[in-house]
């Protein structure tokens, strides 16, 4: 198990677990604050998973803001060898859906709202699972995501849906542009200036950890939440 404590001195502990179906196994972890207001699952893309740093730190953010998080490997290890399934977002999409499904059955999260935080081709499979079965989804979050690979299910989509992307990630800042028009649902397109594909800029990160907080905590939130707003640049798309 890995442990961390929340700024009131609370422990968080990440718990291994594994979601099964027929022949299928999925191990993750799974991350509870106490008073969650609602617990997030991370779709993980380019063939990353459960260890994934830059997810992890995220999590750990959303942790802080008491919004639970379930890190989760999308395709097992033998799929995970074919570069293909990295690519397969239907494939990736039924797993998300097969991890929400548990996440609506198990007694630690049954309780919650859902969000979904997909990362790269991860983002596909979010928004892709988000159109194909609503119930239950609060928000879903991309980070330098492909939408675009998620582009005839985009007018389906009715979550609310916000699309971060690095200033300097060309071409993907065009790919989530052409998505943010295709989306009809309540949406928002955040650049990071500066930032490259995997935010691996001094600060950047932090930023897509911010924004993605505070999107989860206004829709998992009867009220909007009160938070403060990164200092990144927000675009009204063309």
């Amino acid at each position: 198990m890995i442990s961390m404590m929340d700024d009131k001195g609370h422990q968080i502990v990440d718990q291994p677990i594994t979601v099964k179906r027929e022949c299928v196994a999925l191990d993750g972890f799974l991350g509870i604050p106490p008073t969650a207001v609602g617990v997030v699952l991370f779709a993980h893309g380019s063939g990353s998973g459960r260890f994934s740093p830059r997810n992890n730190f995220v999590a750990r953010h959303l942790q802080q803001g008491r919004v639970a998080t379930l890190l989760i490997d999308l395709l097992t290890p033998d799929e995970a060898e074919d570069r293909r399934n990295v690519f397969d977002i239907d494939l990736l999409a039924d797993r998300v859906l097969l991890a929400k499904a548990w996440l609506e059955q198990d007694g630690r999260t049954k309780g919650l709202g859902i969000g979904y935080f997909g990362a790269s081709t991860g983002a596909g499979a979010a928004l892709q699972a988000a159109a194909r079965d609503p119930l239950s989804i609060r928000a879903v979050v991309s980070r330098g995501g492909r939408p675009d690979l998620a582009e005839p299910y985009l007018p389906s989509v009715t979550t609310p849906t916000l699309l971060i992307v690095g200033g300097d990630d060309e071409p993907v800042i065009e790919m989530n542009r052409a998505a943010y028009r295709l989306l009809s649902c309540p949406k928002r397109l955040v650049i990071v200036p500066g930032a490259t594909h995997l935010f691996e800029e001094p600060g950047t990160l932090e930023q897509v950890a911010e924004h993605a907080l505070i999107w989860f905590q206004q829709h998992f939130h009867p009220a909007p939440y009160e938070g403060t707003e990164a200092r990144t640049t927000k675009e009204r798309p063309r």
